[in-house]
């Protein structure tokens, strides 16, 4: 029972980080908030009818208010005194509840610190720190088995999944720290991807193909060792770089199609995790789901080497063309 618990919390906490981040400060009715790295405080009185996504931020629901929904911390502070009808789940950071606090569901804790668990008042289960996973190998068979020994790896599903979302997460806030300081040269890499996706693709597989031989002959030499580990990182940022241009695209046409507007860093991140939930998706299919990943692996890759890292745009824009105004053969006459 308490495992199913927890796959519904994993479940609830992935489906409220869908939810498009909406202005800070606010009083009356809202579908929720997200607050990224800011402060809010829910003062006494008032009233959030949602669920509240606190990611790196500091929050305070004093004594009197009210939260319809549940609490989501990842990261970041996180103070209860007041009420919370659903459930309350920390990943990472520091929460306190005060002996006012009340909360009507379940409270999670994953990795996370609580302070005053004790002295609130708590309908549902308290779980605190989710497992590592499991990995049992047992001893080798005896050799007089004619028949295959089996060796049955036994692994925590809760855990492969928060390590799925972790991955996801962790993209898609690097794709919005990439709009704050990279994103002329993320624009360039998503035109590139867009406009020429098989050449990226052929780029992108040339270089995955070269890449084993370029490390093996650099690593001969001792003194080029470096040299070889400088180039397997280039590849992985390139990877990542692609992946958020892609991610950065998938935004725009997103906000595009529902008429919104949205800022360029918040696009960026939103269009990652949507592009990355469905490549994880896409994985759990058998024989080819791994298929998909490699392919836009391999452009993600094509088109930030095309690009230099989004340094230059790619196609090349065309040169001006010069007029040649023809000679003269003099006044007429």
């Amino acid at each position: 029972m308490r495992t199913i618990s927890k796959i519904v919390t994993v479940l609830f906490l992935a489906t409220l980080l869908l939810i498009p981040a909406t202005p800070v400060a606010a009083k009356g009715n809202w579908d929720g908030k997200v607050i990224f790295g800011d402060t809010f405080t829910l003062k006494s009185g008032e009233s959030l009818n949602g669920d509240l996504v606190v990611m790196g931020g500091v929050v305070m629901i004093e004594n009197g208010a009210t939260v319809n929904g549940s609490v989501v911390l990842i990261g970041g502070t996180l103070t209860i005194e007041g009420e919370v009808t659903a459930d309350a789940v920390l990943v990472g950071g520091t929460a306190t509840l005060s002996k006012s606090a009340h909360i009507h569901g379940n409270l999670v804790t994953i990795g996370g610190n609580i302070q005053g668990r004790d002295e609130a008042r708590i309908d549902g289960e308290v779980i605190s720190n989710l497992p590592a996973p499991e990995i049992t190998i047992p001893a080798p068979s005896a050799p007089e088995s004619p028949a295959r020994p089996a060796l049955p790896i036994r692994q925590n599903a809760v855990a492969n999944l928060f390590l799925t979302i972790g991955r996801i997460v962790v993209v898609s806030l690097l794709a919005l720290l990439a709009m704050l300081f990279l994103e002329p040269q993320t624009q360039r890499v998503a035109h590139a991807i867009t406009r020429q996706p098989l050449i990226a693709g052929a780029t992108g597989l040339l270089i995955i193909a070269l890449l084993p031989l370029a490390v093996i002959l650099l690593s001969i030499t001792i003194v080029l060792i470096p040299v070889a580990l400088l180039i397997v990182l280039a590849v992985i940022l390139a990877w990542l770089l692609g992946v958020i241009a892609l991610g950065l695209e998938v935004g725009i046409r997103l906000t595009n199609a529902i008429h919104r507007q949205w800022p360029i860093a918040l696009t960026a991140g939103f269009g990652t995790f949507l592009l990355m939930t469905a490549l994880e998706l896409l994985n759990l299919i058998p024989c080819v789901g791994w298929l998909a990943s490699l392919l836009v692996g391999l452009a993600a890759i094509g088109s930030a080497a095309l690009t230099v890292f989004g340094s230059r745009p790619y196609p090349p824009a065309a040169p001006a063309e010069t007029v040649l105004f023809p000679p003269s053969d003099g006044p007429a006459g």
